[in-house]
């Protein structure tokens, strides 16, 4: 579930506390630049996510070669969605590596879409080292890192070439209904071990992950603050779809799937017939029920880049997420989103929003989620909206990436500095 960010707990350094509060004798702190980057990720034009933003701005200083979701689970050749899949998959490949942004670009990957046949996965490394070799002379790419989103990639770690590698964690897999659980926590604990440095989303994950790797670290996600901002802005309208509707509007943006709490959406509607409950993104689940609320409306995927606009014309903005094992170890990407537009926020418990208790209404059980709605609604002023707003200045994607990437590279030289000191020794022998 890429719907997430990491909340980073108050007295955690970060930034230039954390240059002040490193052990003696630790590297000094460098920038992330010139490095070839090679990542194993979800698809590009998905909903962007902590994936994208990411290696977007690792982009500005490095070369980044993007490679689309690689199969996580078998097909069903009887589901049209997983056949159109197929179909847009090859016709992305044949297109070839696509430039994106100044050096980034995006690659569709052909690979046999049986992620735990061990015939499959040999033929799979074969494919890829070779369709890498070649997409690296023609892009340019020399010695590489190694980033992947995702658990299954480490069936090719090792076999591809690369100088070393990074895991960046964002949920626990083995929760997934649609995943083989077993099969995936045994591939992650070997990644995890595995990997020269490993990032994790969520207080929760990254503990878990630490004993498999030392140099297992938190990573606190970011927020496009230059965009959602816009939000406050007089320049921007609320958008039509959400100024139609009968006010106040109470907003959810994001994919709509499992982890998202519907039973909660038909409670808030049934008692409260006056709010308009719009809910933005697509739906991977059946929302047709839904159809007796005349107050709920569906209003589809939106680009990312119009999403302040719809900001704008909530009256509160929705966490709906049901608290269960899976998200229990994430923090959606959309709260400080939210925050950064002004909008004010109600939760569900899930642990990592607890840090932002201070800038948004956390409920216990779904009548208290109801009451956070209406004293938010309430409550809210300009004034306040601009507060939201003004809390999330520090915390952008750009400080975010900056702090990953001084980790990596002080991961980097250690390594070689370890390997030096190697062959020192083994010329004196």
């Amino acid at each position: 579930m890429d719907t997430v960010c990491a909340a980073i707990p108050k007295d955690a350094p970060v930034g230039a506390a954390a240059a002040a509060a490193r052990a003696p004798g630790e590297l000094p702190l460098e920038k992330m630049r010139g490095q070839n980057i090679i990542c194993f990720a979800k698809d590009w034009d998905e909903d962007p996510t902590s994936n994208n933003h990411v290696m977007r701005l690792l982009a500005r200083d490095n070369r980044v070669l993007w490679l689309n979701s690689i199969s996580m689970r078998s097909p069903n050749l009887g589901s049209g969605g997983d056949l159109r899949k197929i179909g847009r998959k090859l016709a992305a490949f044949f297109r070839g590596p696509q430039s994106v942004t100044n050096g980034l670009w995006v690659y569709t990957p052909i690979v046999l879409p049986f992620p735990h046949n061990r015939l499959a996965i040999a033929a799979n490394r074969l494919l890829l080292k070779a369709m890498l070799w070649r997409l690296r002379r023609k892009l340019e790419m020399g010695h590489f890192q190694l980033w992947t989103f995702l658990p299954n990639a480490v069936e090719y770690v090792g076999k591809l070439g690369e100088s070393m590698v990074v895991y960046y964690c964002i949920d626990e897999w083995s929760k997934f209904g649609y995943l083989d659980g077993a099969k995936m926590a045994a591939q992650e604990e070997i990644l995890c071990r595995k990997a020269d440095i490993v990032f994790a989303t969520a207080k929760s994950l990254e503990e878990r992950r630490k004993p498999f790797n030392p140099e297992t670290h938190l990573a606190a996600h970011g927020v496009d603050y230059e965009l959602f901002s816009k939000s406050l802005s007089d320049a921007t309208p609320i958008a039509p779809e959400i100024a139609a509707l009968p006010k106040p509007v109470i907003g959810f943006f994001g994919l709509i799937h499992e982890w998202v709490d519907l039973k909660l959406i038909a409670h808030i509607a049934a008692r409260h017939p006056e709010w308009s409950i719009a809910m933005i993104g697509k739906h991977s689940v059946d929302v047709s029920w839904l159809a007796k609320y005349p107050n709920v409306h569906f209003l589809g995927r939106k680009l990312y880049t119009d999403l302040p606009s719809y900001c704008k014309g909530f009256a509160a903005g929705l966490i709906p997420f049901a608290v269960n094992e899976l998200t229990l170890n994430v923090n959606p990407i959309k709260l400080r989103e939210y925050l950064s537009a002004g909008v004010p926020v109600v939760s569900t418990a899930l642990p990592e929003v607890g840090y932002y208790r201070d800038v948004c209404e956390v409920a216990s059980n779904y009548d208290e989620f109801e009451q956070g709605i209406v004293k938010v609604i309430a409550e809210d002023t300009p004034e306040l909206r601009r507060r939201r707003s003004d809390a999330m200045r520090s915390e952008t994607w750009e400080q975010r990436v900056a702090e990953l990437g001084t980790k990596v590279m002080q991961v980097r030289k250690h390594k070689e500095s370890a390997a030096n000191a190697g062959r020192r020794r083994g010329a004196q022998a």
